[in-house]
C-alpha cells in the first residue's frame, strides 16, 4: 500500500491555536488496536498535538495482532473493513485475512506518525479524577496527567476459558486461538477444537487437509452463510490504484448495502430481509452436506443470525473432510491424553484448541476508573456494563469510549462505527476547547432513557429469538444496538447538549 494512498492531512497545529481563548488539551488513548489508530489520526487533523497511546502489548493492531491462528479472517469485506480517508487498493480478496488486516493497520499508523505517541508494554491500571484531570497510572509504575481520556480497549481482547474438568492436565499442547501461539504444531497433528463460533470454522476449514486428524467438539451448531470470497484481479487492483474515486465509491456502495440488507434484517426478526438470509443459510446446509446423519447434527434449532453469522465459503467441505470428524457428544472431562465425551470415549488429541470466545462485558476493565466524589465505574457496572450511546458513563466525565457497551457491534464494520463514533466526541470536545466548559458528561436521565428504550427495541430482534449467545447480558437481553444503521448514523451526526452535563 502506497503512503499516498494511507495518509489522513494533518491540521497544522500553530494554525489550530491561533483561535484566543482556545485550551491546548491533552489526551490519553488507551489502546492501540483500530480505534486507537484512528483516535490518534483524527486528534491531530483535529490540531490536537498532546496525544499519548498506552498499549498493554508490544505492538499495535489489537485484535489483528493477537488472533494469528490458522485461518483468521475478517468476515466483513475488505473494503467497508478500512478507514474511510485511507482507502487500499491493495486488498488481495474480498475478504481480508487477519495477517493482510494487520499489515493495513501498522501501514496507516506509519504513515500518520501513530507510532511516536504510542507506549507499549504499558496498561493503564487506574484512573482517577483528581482536581478536573484525570490521573493515570500504569503496570510499569508510571503516571501521567490529562484533560481527556479516550478508552479505545476493544471489546475482544479478554479471552473466556471454559470450565472443563481435567483442562489443565492435558499432556499435548494447548491454546487459545485468541493468544496463538505459532509454535504450536499443526501438520501431521491430532487437533481437538473446542466451539463452533468463527473462530473454531475458520481453522477447521484452514486445517482439515493439513492433519493426521481433526476432532471438533460441538456443543451448539452453527448456522454459516455461504460467502465466496475470491480474489481481486490485476486489473480491478490497477483501477484501485489509479483511481481513489473508484474504491470510495465502493466503500460507499457496499456501506449502504450492507446497511440496507444485513445490518437492518437482524434488528427485526420478522423482515423480509432476515427470511433471506434465513433461506440462504438452510440451502447452504442442504445443498453441501450430502451424508443426512451429519446435516442434521449440523444443522441448528433456533434461527439463522440469533447467534453472529459464522460466513464461511468451506466450512462444510472441511468438516467432511476424510480426516475431520464432528462429535456432539458432551465432553466429559479433558485427560493428560486428549478429551473423554460422556458417551465414555476418549479423543486422543496431541494438541487442543480452544476457540472459545471472549469475555465481552469486560471492555476496559479490570482498570480502575474513579471520577468525582468517589465514583468507581466497577461500582456502575456491577450488574452490567451500561453506557449512554456506547460512548459516555454518567458521572465520569471527559472519559469517552469507542465501541463501548451497546453498540452496532453485532451487524456492521467496526471500523465504520468507531468513526463515527470520534466524530461525536470531537465536538464534545471541541466544547472545552473552546472554554464553553471544562468538564463533559452524560447525564443520568438521557442514559436511563436510552437503555429502557433499547432494552424494549431489542426484543424484537433476531438476536432475542430463543439462542444462547455472546450477545445476551445476565438477564437475556441482547446488549447490542437494536436499531438500524441508519438510525446510528443519524445520532452519531451531532450530540444533544440537553443529554450530557456541560459544567466548569
Amino acid at each position: 500500500m502506497t503512503a499516498a494512498a494511507m495518509t489522513s492531512p494533518a491540521m497544522d497545529p500553530a494554525e489550530a491555536g491561533r483561535e484566543s481563548g482556545r485550551r491546548n488539551l491533552s489526551f490519553a488513548v488507551i489502546g492501540a488496536g483500530m480505534s486507537g489508530i484512528l483516535s490518534s489520526i483524527k486528534l491531530r487533523e483535529h490540531g490536537y498535538t498532546d496525544i499519548t497511546i498506552y498499549e498493554k502489548a508490544d505492538g499495535l493492531g489489537g485484535t489483528w495482532r493477537a488472533n494469528t491462528y490458522p485461518g483468521v479472517a475478517c468476515d466483513v469485506p475488505s473494503v467497508l473493513y478500512s478507514y474511510s480517508f485511507a482507502p487500499n487498493p491493495e486488498w488481495s480478496h474480498r475478504f481480508a485475512a487477519g495477517a493482510e488486516i494487520l499489515d493495513y493497520l501498522e501501514g496507516v499508523a506509519t504513515s500518520n506518525g501513530v507510532q511516536e505517541s504510542i507506549r507499549f508494554g504499558e496498561e493503564v491500571v487506574r484512573c482517577d479524577f483528581v482536581d478536573g484531570r484525570w490521573h493515570l497510572e500504569t503496570s510499569l509504575g508510571a503516571h501521567d496527567v490529562v484533560d481527556v481520556v479516550i478508552a479505545a480497549t476493544g471489546v475482544l481482547h479478554h479471552p473466556a476459558l471454559p470450565d472443563i474438568e481435567g483442562l489443565a492436565s492435558f499432556g499435548g499442547r494447548t491454546a487459545h486461538t485468541a493468544r496463538w501461539d505459532p509454535t504450536v504444531p499443526i501438520d501431521g497433528q491430532r487437533i481437538g477444537i473446542i466451539g463452533t463460533g468463527s473462530s473454531a470454522i475458520q481453522m477447521v476449514a484452514a486445517i482439515a487437509d493439513r492433519v493426521q486428524a481433526l476432532s471438533l467438539f460441538q456443543r451448539t451448531a452453527q448456522w454459516v452463510m455461504p460467502q465466496e470470497n475470491p480474489a481481486y484481479t490485476e486489473e480491478e487492483t490497477r483501477v484501485f490504484r489509479d483511481d481513489p474515486a473508484v474504491m470510495t465509491t465502493l466503500h460507499e456502495d457496499i456501506s449502504e448495502m450492507f446497511a440496507n440488507g444485513f445490518s437492518n434484517a437482524v434488528v427485526d426478526a420478522e423482515s423480509d430481509g432476515i427470511r433471506m438470509i434465513e433461506a440462504a443459510c438452510v440451502a447452504n446446509l442442504e445443498d453441501s452436506v450430502a451424508d443426512v446423519e451429519l446435516r442434521e447434527r449440523l444443522r441448528p434449532d433456533y434461527r439463522a443470525a440469533c447467534k453472529r453469522l459464522v460466513v464461511s465459503p468451506d466450512f462444510y467441505s472441511a468438516i467432511q473432510h476424510p480426516n475431520a470428524e464432528l462429535v456432539t457428544d458432551s465432553i466429559q472431562c479433558v485427560e493428560p491424553e486428549g478429551v473423554r465425551t460422556v458417551d465414555g470415549r476418549l479423543h486422543e488429541l496431541d494438541v487442543l484448541v480452544l476457540a472459545t470466545g471472549f469475555r465481552v462485558d469486560r471492555f476496559m476493565r479490570p482498570m480502575e476508573v474513579v471520577g468525582p466524589d468517589d465514583t468507581r465505574l466497577s461500582d456502575l457496572w456491577a450488574r452490567r456494563p451500561t453506557a449512554y450511546m456506547s460512548i459516555a458513563v454518567p458521572g465520569i466525565p471527559n472519559f469517552f469510549m469507542l465501541n463501548g457497551p451497546n453498540g452496532p457491534i453485532g451487524n456492521f464494520s467496526l471500523i465504520e462505527v468507531a468513526e463515527l463514533q470520534f466524530a461525536f466526541i470531537l465536538q464534545l470536545v471541541d466544547r472545552i476547547r473552546s472554554g464553553e466548559c471544562s468538564l463533559v458528561s452524560a447525564t443520568t436521565r438521557a442514559t436511563e432513557a436510552f437503555e429502557a428504550t433499547r432494552v424494549e427495541a431489542a426484543k424484537k430482534t433476531v438476536w432475542a429469538t430463543g439462542c444462547r449467545s455472546w450477545y445476551l447480558d445476565d438477564r437475556g437481553v441482547p446488549a447490542a444496538w437494536p436499531w438500524t444503521f441508519q438510525r446510528f448514523r443519524e445520532v452519531m451526526a451531532e450530540p444533544n447538549v440537553d443529554d450530557f452535563h456541560l459544567t466548569g
